[in-house]
């Protein structure tokens, strides 16, 4: 494991990440989804990439990498842009699970692929809408604590700074920003995934023109069980 500090918009951010191969010549940039950390990433596909340089990134705010600031999904992108300046990577692809999809896309790789990316609203189940709309009835009755009953289980135990970056990028509607990477994606997605359902995956892959993509048995950490797969999937694509 290793840090590189990164210094945007007045702020000195620690990234954690560790880098697999470092002497190959073809490199995969790989970003965690929200709420995870890089170590879940390197073990599902360290033993598949052999013979190419793997970075895998702690997201700032997650694993080992710090952040004291409310970020946007733009935020992300330009600390990350950053990071494989500093770092001197020039990765063949770019790879994301879930939020880490949403990064991955702003970064404009060459070749992007997407794990079950967020990024299409998905509508909220009715429980959900009850529970937000108790929140907003209580509320100016001066029972604002309560809202704490009903956190959702990915922004339990944040921060103020991670919990306000949570509820900007949490509903975000990415299809223009999809609609805008004009290179090639590789998009795999878990069949029974309810956090980003396969239709979610079916719908980018019909915005991004050229796209392949690929059901694959599992809920929305079906890549730990196809890690080999995806990557020979992606080696090839390489070349």
């Amino acid at each position: 494991m290793a840090i590189k500090e990164i210094n945007y918009k007045k702020q000195t951010f620690r990234l954690s990440y560790e880098i697999c191969n470092p002497h190959a010549k073809k490199g995969v940039l790989i970003l965690h989804g929200w709420g995870s950390n890089k170590e879940i990433m390197r073990q599902a596909f360290s033993a598949h990439f052999t013979e190419y340089r793997q970075t895998y990134l702690d997201l700032p705010g997650f694993g080992g990498s710090s952040n004291d600031m409310i970020l946007t999904t733009k935020d992300y992108a330009y600390i990350v842009r950053l990071f494989i300046k500093a770092v001197g990577l020039h990765p063949a692809a770019i790879m994301g699970h879930s939020f880490g999809g949403k990064v991955a896309t702003l970064l404009n790789p060459d070749i992007l692929v997407l794990l079950s990316s967020s990024g299409i609203i998905v509508p909220k189940p009715l429980s959900v809408r009850m529970k937000i709309a108790i929140v907003k009835l209580l509320k100016p009755l001066g029972f604002s604590k309560i809202r704490q009953l009903f956190v959702a289980p990915d922004a339990k135990g944040m921060s103020h700074e991670m919990y306000e970056t949570f509820k900007n990028v949490v509903n975000e509607d990415f299809e223009p920003s999809f609609a805008q990477y004009d290179g090639r994606a590789l998009l795999f997605w878990g069949k029974a995934d309810t956090a980003t359902p396969l239709y979610t995956g079916e719908k980018i892959s019909q915005i991004i023109k050229n796209s392949q993509l690929y059901p694959l048995d599992g809920d929305h950490y079906f890549f730990l069980n196809h890690a080999k797969f995806i990557a020979d999937t992606i080696m090839h694509e390489i070349g």
